[in-house]
């Protein structure tokens, strides 16, 4: 089975339209205007405006994180703080209206148009493709937070609701939380969770990743953001308005795959300490990140097949074998009624939770909500660009049908088998281990309390690592095409600057702000693309729209 990220194979990937569809007339020729420099004897294919620009601010922005330590950290946190601050309400609306487009072309008649042209055949049987689904947007997140968030919204539903001098709420619960109430604590917090994992971040990618399928695959323009864009600038997207977009969908790619890397080495060295005593310090933060780093660029040098694809496969089997070991000898019964209830309380409180205005709950709000949407729309990039990939051959239907609920039901499962098992454990047992841990040791305080705990520690560490190993890889490659001009067979030391380039900034956020930089990198990148999806949106259905039905003449026009 290919790899979900499977791109290479050059621009001969983009088949044409097969049958009837309503294509793009423009004289744009992927490439050209790219640049073809030749540094020690290495050959590159560069867009010129879109590479130089963003790896030279990158660059900068590695640079003076580094040299200027102590002066980044507030700076980071104060803009993080502002942003959540006053923005929160933007984040979760721009949420909700990313869920409410993607259901409303599930029931409209556009759901009937077929990727890649009525007459085109899905590329994978429905299992390959749901198994790539999983890995293209779940990884290092289910890992570090399976067990944290679940316990996290539970003990502060269960807390209660506290006000400060100033008059407002200084909790963390959810809503309005629910005080002494076990049996609510739970629903709600559960409820809360699900809420970051299920509909709403993958309407994000389903819509990103239909934008680009239908352009790509249908209207006949480029893989790369700016051809999203076409219905609105016209030819003016192959110019500077192209430009920027495709700027701010690398620098939204790097910095969320840079957040990942951090919190998933942020983990692993926690993980690496409690098992094995080796220490959690900045120093082997770095030395984890550049490991993870160099495993990263092995896999880059031996191609995708050989290289992404095979750890791919030993990722996906190990996560779901951790994730059934944890059915079998935790409270099974718990797991099996708890995922059914889940799915209720989600539906129940997502309407609560999602509600833009009127909000009590800052901390739950601002310091989780917005922080996750923007993590979420930063990825979107990357994890939009490989689905659309793969996804050649389905109908707009079957297509969001299967990128919302599927990954939502695997995500729910997840949080019920990973988190409520460790609230089972305080709740039945009194053990409060992972309640007083910190964030990055819940899962492992969880594990120690059931058997063979060394042994799936290490499981978790490895997951961590090897599922940064393939995002990096396949960052990589999508941020390699987007400053190639669209291009998908681009030298491959391109890919590999990249790979080390998404090191680098881990390694600068995380020792120039700890978590809270990497969270504020991940916030303030999301906030400009969180409005290129808002335009992505009404460019989506206009070019559905312009798709030929059936029973309508077929006419070749400028979308």
């Amino acid at each position: 089975m290919e790899n979900p990220a499977s791109m290479e194979g050059g621009n001969e990937d983009l088949r044409r339209p097969e049958g009837p569809t309503t294509t793009v007339d423009t004289d744009y020729v992927i490439g050209q205007d790219n640049i073809y420099p030749k540094v020690f004897g290495l050959k590159f294919d560069l867009h010129g405006s879109v590479f130089t620009i963003s790896s030279l601010v990158i660059l900068a922005f590695v640079l003076l994180t580094l040299a200027l330590h102590d002066q980044v950290e507030p700076l980071l946190n104060g803009i993080r703080d502002w942003l959540t601050g006053n923005l929160t309400w933007f984040f979760i609306l721009a949420g909700n209206i990313f869920v409410v487009v993607a259901l409303a072309l599930i029931v409209t008649p556009l759901g009937k148009i077929r990727i890649g042209g009525p007459d085109a055949k899905p590329d994978y049987s429905y299992a390959g493709w749901f198994a790539m689904l999983f890995a293209a947007g779940m990884g290092i997140g289910l890992v570090f937070y399976g067990v944290s968030e679940p316990m996290s919204h539970f003990s502060s539903s269960l807390a209660g609701t506290t006000v400060g001098e100033s008059g407002l709420r200084t909790d963390w619960a959810p809503l309005g939380g629910a005080q002494g109430d076990q049996a609510a604590a739970l629903s709600l917090g559960m409820a809360a969770t699900i809420y970051h994992w299920g509909l709403h971040p993958w309407a994000a990618y389903a819509l990103v990743a239909l934008s680009l399928a239908i352009f790509a695959y249908n209207k006949g323009l480029p893989l790369t953001m700016r051809s999203v864009f076409y219905p609105i600038l016209g030819e003016r997207v192959w110019g500077w308005p192209g430009h920027v977009i495709d700027i701010l969908a690398v620098f939204s790619t790097l910095f969320g795959l840079a957040t990942s890397l951090g919190f998933g080495a942020k983990q692993a060295a926690t993980g690496l300490n409690y098992l094995f005593d080796i220490p959690n310090n900045d120093a082997s933060l770095v030395i984890l990140i550049a490991g993870i780093t160099a495993v990263a660029l092995c896999s880059v040098m031996a191609g995708l097949d050989k290289g992404v694809q095979r750890l791919s496969m030993i990722n996906m089997a190990l996560a779901f074998l951790l994730l059934f070991f944890i059915i079998a000898v935790g409270p099974t019964l718990a797991i099996a009624t708890g995922f059914f209830d889940n799915i209720v309380s989600y539906l129940e409180y997502i309407p609560a939770l999602s509600m833009p205005f009127g909000r009590e709950d800052a901390n739950y709000s601002q310091g989780w909500t917005a922080v996750y949407w923007a993590w979420w729309i930063s990825w979107s990039p990357f994890v939009g660009m490989f689905i659309a990939r793969v996804s050649r051959g389905r109908t707009v239907r079957e297509f969001l049908i299967s990128v919302l609920l599927v990954p939502t039901l695997v995500s729910i499962l997840w949080m019920t088998a990973f988190g409520g098992t460790a609230i089972e454990q305080l709740v039945s047992t009194g053990f409060t281990g992972v309640q007083d841990a910190a964030l990055e040791l819940k899962l492992f305080e969880m594990l120690n309390q059931l058997p063979l705990a060394a042994i799936t520690s290490s499981v978790g560490i490895v997951l961590v690592i090897v599922f940064f190993v393939t995002s990096s890889d396949s960052g990589s490659l999508v941020i390699d095409s987007i400053t190639a001009g669209g291009k998908m067979n681009a030298p491959k030391p391109q890919r590999i600057f990249w790979c080390i380039i998404e090191g680098a900034i881990a390694i600068a956020l995380l020792l120039g702000g700890g978590l809270g930089g990497l969270q504020a990198a991940t916030v303030s990148t999301g906030l400009p693309f969180t409005l290129v999806l808002l335009i992505a949106c009404y460019a989506i259905i206009k070019g559905l729209m312009s798709e030929p039905t059936e029973g309508r003449l077929v006419r070749r026009t400028r979308t």
